[in-house]
């Protein structure tokens, strides 16, 4: 009898063991997915809900080119049955990591079809999310990956994205038709995370600094900024949320601008998450401050 059940105990645990090693054997038996950074996580969130867990590695309030990973979340990137990050140098801690990776591992940055005129001399630009219609080709890509790593739930993330895929198209709808008849086209920011949200709607994007929002303006741009403010009466000078705005401020000063928020969506504070704001809401709040500082009919 005791031999017996010895004989039943191990058959247990080696089917115990099976079943944990399978793909998507997390917590509850849901998918589990890292993802970069907020958009990233959002979008995967909104496509697989309640069929995977989302772990997004930089923390509400983060600015994400800063983030350094804690021994948990290089575990994380390690374990994961589907890694989403961005490469180019958007986040090196989490690159590094995840070129290592054996299992399923999506850069977006390589995944779309992001246009060579973005490149300039800092590389490749990342900011994709920012246009709705990239959004919206991440947002498939993500999907296919879901889909390859749970087959048995490839209908549900199908009509995930779909809902998800048409409210981007409604969003781009707004911008292009809001966008259409501006008195200006200049789009004075503190760094340059929108090229393409600019190319998409036909405006002109005139950053202070670069592609990465830590790096110092050279005092010859600032100059040259300054002028054609005033020459082009632009009314308006964008910092973002989440580093600095004494840069914006000091050229809106020099030039009799106001300073108003465009944000980057690069990560949402805790307040906002608190109060349910999502990547479409706050690309509404952009959009609403595009048309005012722009001058839009």
């Amino acid at each position: 009898m005791r031999r017996l059940a010895l004989v039943l105990a191990s058959a247990l645990s080696l089917m115990a063991g099976a079943c944990g090693g399978a793909a998507g054997g997390g917590r509850d038996g849901k998918l589990q997915v890292v993802a970069s950074f907020y958009p990233v996580a959002e979008a995967a969130g909104r496509v697989a809900e309640e069929r995977a867990e989302i772990i997004n590695l930089t923390p509400a309030g983060t600015e994400p080119h800063d983030l350094e990973l804690t021994p948990r979340q290089v575990d994380q990137l390690e374990d994961a049955d589907l890694v989403l990050y961005l490469g180019g140098g958007f986040q090196p801690a989490i690159e590094k990591v995840a070129s290592r990776r054996d299992g399923a591992t999506i850069d977006l940055v390589e995944a779309l079809p992001l246009e060579k005129g973005a490149e300039e001399e800092a590389g490749l630009d990342p900011h994709f999310w920012l246009d709705p219609i990239l959004m919206e080709k991440a947002v498939e890509r993500i999907q296919k990956a879901l889909g390859e790593a749970r087959p048995e739930d490839l209908a549900e993330f199908e009509r995930n994205a779909a809902t998800f895929r048409a409210e981007l198209r409604e969003l781009d709808a707004r911008f292009e038709k809001s966008l259409s008849s501006c008195r200006r086209k200049e789009l004075v920011t503190s760094h340059a995370a929108f090229h393409y949200l600019a190319g998409r709607y036909g405006l002109s994007q005139q950053p202070i600094a670069g592609l990465s929002p830590e790096s110092e303006p050279d005092p010859r741009r600032l100059a040259d900024l300054t002028n054609l403010v005033r020459q082009r009466n632009a009314t308006t000078i964008f910092y973002e949320t989440l580093v600095s705005p004494e840069v914006a401020e000091t050229l809106a000063r020099q030039t009799g601008a106001k300073t108003a928020v465009l944000n980057p969506i690069e990560g949402l504070t805790r307040e906002q998450l608190d109060k349910g704001a999502s990547y479409v809401s706050v690309m509404g709040e952009n959009l609403a401050a595009l048309k005012d500082a722009l001058g839009c009919d």
